[in-house]
């Protein structure tokens, strides 16, 4: 695939199959920081000494403050302008930043019991600053990568083929393996656990910035040198309030992360399947079997949204993925042993679960991948009105409003679970289920996401940018720059 192709007459900026590949694992370089702090909660309660619900409100807190910094990383990105590009330098030092927080945040046990609290707040604010600033350029980054409405769904390919791969051998890695070696989450599963996350996290990011190295310059960012400049907050301000697109796509992906995030929580996992099921190691073993059907999910998602447009695609993956969470109610409400859930046995039950299982996680998470070249779509769309070049703050924004939303993800699980007796330390693989630790597994790990996705898509449903509008946005970009090089030629 060469950089500029023609399609029906309109010219698009393309990329290499590769570029696109090495790219998405920018991604995947904080996704897996995202995985090891997904077990911080059994770290800082059983290992450093804090209380449950602080920890779920520290760990709330810290989403909030990530989304609260995403604008001002937003400027800096659509300002930063060096001989390395606009993306690259801010990647590598993301990067740095991050892994450096997160060896602070996992000595936090080794400090008196009275510096604890303060010094793991500090190590979660230098960790979301480093996050944050990797994480902001994959959503900026789609701009300059493609903007060929049929090629820019491919992200969401490999990013679902990474993120399966990902949290499938990550969760079998921890749950079968580290648990195993060590019994329980001990601070020896978390060393071999960070040593692990931090030399793939580098690797994928170098690999990240070979990809996008040949797109990352000014003649790719928005309408080249005759995009219009936004200087100040005030005119970001009054481009993100005329910006109905954005608004839509960032309330419909926040509330379907929301969902996904909840039934995705460490501890949520814990009490299906250690408690709820009898058999956490099935966690791992299970995200095995239901990997090949996921990433089938993800290929079918992205065919998808290249032949009818994302909007649809995303669409129906969000209705596929409620009603499949739906069906889970029924499902535990009406099985007296639900231990019977095994791969040892096999009846109706298991089959059942494990089919929703797969459809759950992987229609409803596909929102997750696919909203990110849509933000793309969105940063063109503005530029095609305005003129205005604000990849970095769109996706930003988009952050901040997420960041926030999902904020109340751990929140809302050390509420749920402290109301059903647990608020002094989180259910684990011990417990044994109770009524009240019932309906708490069932309220977190399914009520919610159902809801939440339905609340998703009804927002999608107004979003306007479909395939042919998209198409429209292109031409009157490629328009513009047209008519940018030929008043640049000198008069004869």
């Amino acid at each position: 695939m060469s950089s500029t192709v023609v399609d029906g007459g309109q010219r698009y900026n393309r990329s290499k199959l590769w570029q696109i590949g090495f790219f998405t694992l920018n991604n995947t370089a904080t996704n897996i920081y995202l995985f090891l702090i997904m077990f911080l909660s059994y770290y800082a309660a059983g290992i450093a000494g804090l209380a449950v619900v602080l920890v779920s409100t520290l760990l709330g807190a810290a989403r909030l403050f990530d989304g609260l910094i995403d604008p001002a990383i937003g400027y800096i990105i659509d300002r930063t302008e060096t001989k390395f590009g606009k993306f690259r330098p801010i990647i590598v030092i993301g990067n740095i930043i991050t892994a450096i927080s997160v060896l602070l945040i996992f000595t936090t046990h080794l400090l008196p019991d009275g510096f604890r609290l303060i010094f793991i707040i500090f190590a979660l604010v230098v960790h979301k600053i480093g996050y944050s600033l990797q994480t902001s350029v994959t959503k900026a980054g789609q701009t300059v990568l493609t903007n060929d409405p049929k090629q820019r769904p491919l992200y969401m390919a490999f990013d679902g083929v990474y993120n399966i791969i990902l949290f499938t051998v990550g969760q079998f890695y921890v749950s079968n393996y580290l648990v195993g070696k060590y019994g329980d989450f001990t601070m020896g599963l978390f060393i071999e656990l960070i040593a692990i996350v931090m030399i793939l996290s580098t690797v994928f990011t170098f690999l990240a910035i070979i990809g996008i190295s040949r797109k990352d310059k000014k003649e790719f960012y928005g309408l080249g040198e005759e995009t219009v400049e936004t200087k100040s907050f005030r005119e970001y301000w009054h481009v993100i309030k005329g910006n109905r697109q954005l608004q839509l796509l960032t309330i419909s992906a926040s509330t379907g992360r929301l969902g996904m995030s909840l039934g995705g929580e460490a501890v949520v996992t814990v009490m299906i399947f250690g408690i709820l099921i009898g058999n956490y190691g099935l966690s791992g073993t299970l995200g095995l079997i239901t990997a090949i059907p996921g990433l089938l999910i993800t290929f079918f998602v992205t065919w998808l949204a290249r032949k009818t447009g994302s909007k649809k695609a995303y669409l129906a993956a969000v209705w596929v993925g409620l009603l499949s969470y739906l069906a889970f109610i029924p499902l535990f409400l009406f099985l007296d042993d639900p231990t019977v859930i095994s791969l040892e046995t096999i009846g109706f039950a298991t089959i059942l679960f494990i089919l929703l299982r797969t459809f759950a996680t992987g229609f409803g998470g596909a929102q997750s991948s696919l909203v990110v070249p849509m933000i793309a779509d969105v940063s063109d769309y503005e530029t095609a009105k305005s003129g205005r070049y604000v990849a970095g703050m769109f996706g930003t924004i988009f952050s901040f409003i997420d960041q926030f939303v999902t904020s109340l993800a751990p929140i809302i699980v050390g509420l749920v679970v402290a109301a059903a007796g647990y608020g002094d330390a989180f259910p684990t693989v011990t417990d044994a289920l109770t009524p009240s630790l019932f309906t708490a597994v069932i309220i977190l790990a399914f009520v919610l996401p159902a809801v939440l996705l339905l609340i998703s898509a009804t927002a999608m449903h107004f979003y306007k940018l479909d395939r042919k509008k998209m198409v429209e946005v292109q031409e009157v970009i490629s328009e513009a720059r047209a008519k940018s090089k030929i008043s640049d030629e000198p008069a004869v």
